[in-house]
C-alpha cells in the first residue's frame, strides 16, 4: 500500500492543438511557400519537443531517496533507482535492514508524465501487467510525482561503472557454464539495476505475478576491477545485512562479468546482459 500511495497518478487531460473553423466563403487557396514554410515549422517544432522529452527523461536517471513514517512511528526509507528502459523501488527500515516492499517495470517519460508497466510488486500482484501514469517534475535535486511526492536525488547515475538493468544470462555450476539467455525473453527473470551508487537485484516470475525475492544496497567500483557492494535489506534473511562483498567485475560489450564470492561464501561466476 504505501509503494502504490507513492505511485499513484492521475491523467490531466489537455487540448494541444486548436483548430479554427473557416467557413465556405472564406475558403482562400493554399501557397504553396507558406505551406511549405509551416511544413518546416511544425517539423521543427515536433523535433524540439522529442529533444526536450528526452533531455527531461535523461534527467530522470539515476538513485532517489525519501522517507516516510510507517505504523509503528518508524522512519522507514523509500530508495528507487531509474535506469534505461527500467525502474526500481523498495521500502526498508534503515536501521534494522527489514524488508517492506518492492515494485518495478519499465518505465517511459515525456515532458510531463512517467509511466510504469509493471513487472512485479511484491504486496500487490494483481499491478503486474498494468500500466500507471503520473504528472512528475524534476527541479534542481528534487523529484516531485503528483505535486505531493517528493525524492532528492541520491545520484546523477554517474560514479560506479555499472549503472543500468541487467539481467543473468549465465551462472556457473560444478565447473561448467549454465546458458541462462532463453530467460531474456522468459517470465522468469532475476534483474540487477545500479545507478552510479546503488544497486538491487530482483528475481521475479510475470507469467506467474510472482516476486520471489530482492536484496540491495551502495556500490562501488573501481579501476583495479573491484565491484564492492554493501547489503542494506534483503528480504530472505535479514542476516545478511550490513555485510560488505567485493567481486571481481569486467565488461565486455553488454555483458558484465561477475565472479567473487556470495553472502552466504559460496563461489559466484556469474554472467549479466543489459535488457533492452
Amino acid at each position: 500500500m504505501i509503494l502504490r500511495s507513492v505511485a499513484v497518478g492521475i491523467f490531466a487531460e489537455a487540448d494541444f492543438f486548436a483548430f479554427q473553423k473557416h467557413s465556405a466563403n472564406s475558403f482562400q487557396p493554399i501557397q504553396p511557400y507558406r505551406s511549405m514554410r509551416n511544413l518546416f515549422l511544425l517539423l521543427f517544432l515536433s523535433i524540439g519537443l522529442s529533444v526536450q522529452a528526452q533531455s527531461s527523461a535523461k534527467e530522470l536517471l539515476g538513485a532517489w531517496e525519501s522517507t516516510f513514517i510507517d505504523g509503528q512511528g518508524r522512519t522507514s526509507r523509500l530508495s528507487m533507482t531509474i535506469a534505461e528502459g527500467y525502474m526500481s523501488m523498495v521500502a526498508y527500515h534503515p536501521e534494522s535492514g527489514e524488508f517492506i516492499a518492492t515494485l518495478g517495470g519499465s518505465w517511459r517519460a515525456d515532458w510531463d508524465n512517467f509511466s510504469i508497466t509493471y513487472e512485479y510488486d511484491s504486496s500487490d500482484s494483481t499491478k503486474v501487467g498494468g500500466v500507471n501514469t503520473m504528472p512528475y517534475k524534476v527541479t534542481g535535486s528534487m523529484l516531485i510525482f503528483n505535486n505531493d511526492k517528493f525524492w532528492t536525488r541520491v545520484d546523477d547515475n554517474t560514479g560506479g561503472a555499472l549503472a543500468g538493468a541487467w539481467q543473468i544470462t549465465g551462472r556457473k555450476r560444478d565447473g561448467k557454464m549454465q546458458d541462462l539467455s532463453s530467460r531474456i525473453n522468459g517470465p522468469r527473470k532475476t534483474m540487477k539495476i545500479l545507478s552510479g551508487s546503488r544497486f538491487q537485484w530482483i528475481a521475479f516470475d510475470t507469467a506467474k505475478k510472482k516476486f520471489i525475492a530482492t536484496g540491495g544496497g551502495s556500490y562501488t567500483t573501481n579501476e583495479a576491477g573491484l565491484y564492492i557492494e554493501k547489503i542494506e535489506f534483503f528480504s530472505r534473511d535479514i542476516n545478511r545485512v550490513g555485510k560488505q562483498l567485493s567481486f571481481d567485475f569486467k565488461l565486455f560489450s553488454k555483458d558484465w562479468i561477475h565472479k567473487g564470492l556470495s553472502s552466504k561464501g559460496d563461489p559466484v561466476h556469474e554472467v549479466w546482459s543489459l535488457r533492452k
